[in-house]
């Protein structure tokens, strides 16, 4: 399964990515491994999430979900 993700930041910002494993990419931003952005901004909580089939599917779900602007992720976010 690959997932398409909403991570909340410790300063309140929210990043979007993808992964073919959740959970294991959650403990890398954690562990401070994860991408640039999110080292800085430790803790992180997962705060949204979507399951696709295919990489190319998460990807371009992702790709979409950060033009949206941040009211619009939140809203996404909300209706989970």
């Amino acid at each position: 399964m690959n997932y398409t993700y909403i991570l909340k930041c410790a300063d309140g910002t929210l990043y979007c990515g993808w992964t073919n494993d959740l959970e294991k990419r959650l403990k890398s931003h954690n562990d401070g491994k994860g991408a640039k952005y999110t080292r800085s901004r430790l803790p992180v909580t997962l705060v949204y999430y979507e399951e696709f089939d295919s990489p190319v599917e998460a990807q371009k779900r992702e790709y979409r979900i950060k033009k949206l602007t941040r009211q619009e992720k939140l809203k996404l976010i909300e209706k989970q």
